[in-house]
């Protein structure tokens, strides 16, 4: 009997593979930018095509299955999180890359079933990188199996973060102090790639040992901690316990003993979860 997670993952890699061909091709025009909450949150009129293409196409062939995408919340779309399959969409993760011309630039697909993520498709779409993770079945990028770094020691790993959008004197007060918390480990060495999704993709591969974010979205961390799962890793709230999908925090780490390292140097800050009424 054929799968029918299976059937949607493949279908997912198919509409990712068009969703970059369509960026890819907006990389050579000239683009409109328009700001969302803060003059670093940006938009472009291809998200919003980029959106609207994967998620007709995915309505299309799975009618009765459920959204959240990025650009349709932007709009005014709640993000309700049900037991039904949901599709849990980043058009463009890395916008701000994509504006410049900065070539981390990536598709996020989740699919969770009864709130369990199932599947998880990351397209890097301008070095051309197909990640792939299904649960129980590993994690690939353009067929190739994925495994963590086998290092233990926080003294020699090489950790990713981000900035973020906001500019509110505290949060960037906290976002820096978790960064000199770390660097006084001290780590090898911090990085800021752009794309939550890239960096969980990069923590799978064993480039890095952990990425960790406070304030990204279920849509750019969805698709990344299956992959991240099914490559060894293990996903993480900042606190150390168990990932919430919803509440915008994430530590993505090749092993607990990382993981749990870089929970108890950090201090979270308080954000709006993903699902708030």
């Amino acid at each position: 009997m054929e799968d029918p997670w299976q059937v949607c993952m493949d279908y997912a890699t198919h509409v990712a593979r068009k969703a970059g061909e369509m960026i890819r091709a907006a990389l050579k025009n000239e683009m409109t930018v328009m700001l969302k909450s803060s003059p670093a949150d940006l938009v472009t009129e291809t998200d919003q095509k980029v959106e609207s293409m994967i998620i007709s196409s995915i309505k299309e062939k799975f009618p009765s299955h459920s959204f959240i995408g990025e650009e349709s919340v932007a709009a005014g779309v709640k993000s309700t999180f049900t037991d039904n399959p949901t599709w849990i969409i980043d058009p463009i993760d890395g916008t701000t890359n994509f504006v410049h011309r900065f070539p981390f630039v990536a598709v996020s697909i989740g699919f969770a079933v009864k709130k369990e993520l199932e599947f998880g498709i990351v397209y890097s779409c301008v070095e051309d990188k197909m990640y792939t993770g299904r649960k129980g079945k590993g994690a690939f990028c353009n067929g190739q199996p994925l495994k963590v770094s086998e290092q233990q020691d926080i003294t020699k790993s090489l950790i990713l973060t981000e900035l973020g959008s906001s500019r509110t004197p505290e949060v960037m007060k906290t976002i820096l102090s978790n960064m000199d918390r770390l660097l006084s480990i001290p780590v090898h060495g911090l990085r800021a790639v752009g794309s939550a999704a890239v960096n969980t993709c990069l923590v799978a591969t064993g480039a890095v040992e952990a990425y960790y974010e406070i304030g990204i979205h279920c849509w750019d961390i969805a698709a990344g901690a299956v992959i991240v799962q099914e490559a060894g890793g293990i996903v993480l709230d900042v606190n150390g316990g168990p990932l919430d999908l919803m509440s915008r925090r994430i530590i993505a780490a090749n092993s607990q003993a990382i993981g749990q390292r870089i929970a108890k140097e950090i201090q979270a800050f308080s954000c709006e979860r993903d699902d708030a009424e």
